[in-house]
């Protein structure tokens, strides 16, 4: 889960990602950075993200994050 606290931390380097759960809700992370996330997942962890997949409810916390990449085989 490192690299996607990295990850985040460099687009929004101001925010707390290990303590907030609400980074959609919360306005954080747009649909643009969202697409940018899940570039970022397929290409670091080795997986192809479902267009299913790709939905709100799957990136409001890091640890969902991970959810995804577990559900689509790569190893966190």
């Amino acid at each position: 889960m490192k690299k996607i606290y990295e990850f985040l931390n460099e687009l929004y380097p101001e925010h707390d990602f290990i303590s907030n759960e609400g980074v959609i809700e919360d306005g954080v992370l747009d649909s643009f950075d969202i697409i940018s996330l899940v570039t970022m997942i397929e290409e670091e962890y080795d997986v192809i993200i479902d267009a299913l997949a790709i939905v709100p409810e799957n990136f409001i916390s890091v640890e969902s994050i991970a959810n995804v990449i577990r559900k689509h085989g790569g190893a966190i």
